[in-house]
């Protein structure tokens, strides 16, 4: 997949050709408008749209899961994470069933609907949950890998997905493995750790500029796992470094930030700079790039932040 294509557009083919070829499959719909029960031909009476109703959708699967089945669950991010979220700790996640909660507009993808379809807070619950997988694939590509993937582990998981077509990321090698980093890009001096398309793709254009003006060597590691988390590989990847950044399109409380702060919290790590949304609800409707651009989540915005952060760490250590 060169060209661009949304990871929820990934996912509906995905799910379309594993409802013909797996008989367990049960696609359990929230009114999404992403599929129509006549796309799944033969495996029709496998697709239930229970509605605008996610807190039912959940409890439904949790019963179909419990009954042998394996059950795709498809609502908007926002609500996965909050008016449905009891009956995915209790129904789902305590009694570990193999449901995937596959969540489409996570972060601020339906940025146009304004603060109540803006998904800030989804990876912060969700990987406080035992027993959840938490993924945020990358691009295309990586959500029908780490989706199949996801097919032959046992538990739940939470898959993050965005709205609009987003730019393939560079191919590196192997498959994205579910519960390992990724390195997009290596470098010794800064370590950026991002999750999400976008996010990626713009760390990765911070990395160019400040390798290609300012001789700064960035790595990039794409963090498409938030739960399992890989510290071991984490902290063998920032040993050298004078600074890690995360990016991330999530508030900065919770989410990839924090998780990488545990770890290097634990490990007495190098200097952090976690880089997402503020403690605050937006409250100006607007696309999903002019809300990453109002909170300086560009490509240019990144590149300063690191900037700085070297040159508050150089006189540290001249003092």
């Amino acid at each position: 997949m060169n060209r661009p294509v949304a990871t929820r557009t990934a996912y509906r083919d995905h799910l379309i050709q594993l409802m013909r070829t797996d008989p367990r499959v049960v696609c359990v719909d929230t009114d999404t408008g992403l599929f129509a029960g006549a796309d799944f031909g033969p495996a029709a009476e496998r697709y239930l749209n229970l509605g605008i109703a996610e807190q039912n959708a959940m409890g439904v699967a949790a019963g179909l899961a419990a009954s042998g089945w394996r059950p795709y669950v498809n609502t908007m991010a926002a609500f996965a994470a909050s008016r449905a979220v009891e009956s995915v700790k209790i129904d789902i996640a305590y009694n570990g069933l193999p449901v995937c909660v596959v969540a489409t507009h996570g972060g601020v993808a339906a940025g146009h609907l304004g603060p109540t379809h803006h998904a800030l807070e989804d990876l912060a619950v969700m990987r406080t949950l035992p027993n959840m997988t938490v993924l945020v694939p990358g691009d295309a590509a990586a959500t029908v890998s780490l989706l199949e993937q996801v097919r032959h582990r046992s538990g739940p998981a939470y898959v993050r997905l965005g709205r609009k077509a987003t730019q393939p990321l560079p191919r590196t090698d192997g498959e994205p493995v579910v519960g390992e980093l990724q390195q997009m890009r290596s470098g010794d001096d800064v370590v950026i750790v991002a999750t999400g398309p976008l996010p990626t793709l713009r760390s990765l254009a911070a990395a160019d500029a400040l390798h290609h003006h300012e001789d700064i060597h960035v790595s990039v590691v794409q963090a498409h796992t938030l739960k399992p988390f890989d510290p071991a590989a984490l902290l063998h990847t920032v040993l050298t470094a004078r600074l890690v950044v995360t990016v991330e399109e999530h508030w900065r409380t919770g989410g990839l930030g924090s998780t990488v702060a545990e770890v290097l919290a634990d490990a007495c790590g190098p200097p952090l700079v976690r880089l997402g949304f503020p403690d605050g609800f937006g409250h100006t409707p607007g696309t999903q790039e002019q809300l990453l651009d109002a909170v300086g989540l560009t490509a240019a915005g990144i590149a300063d932040h690191i900037r700085r952060a070297l040159r508050t760490d150089r006189r540290r250590t001249t003092v």
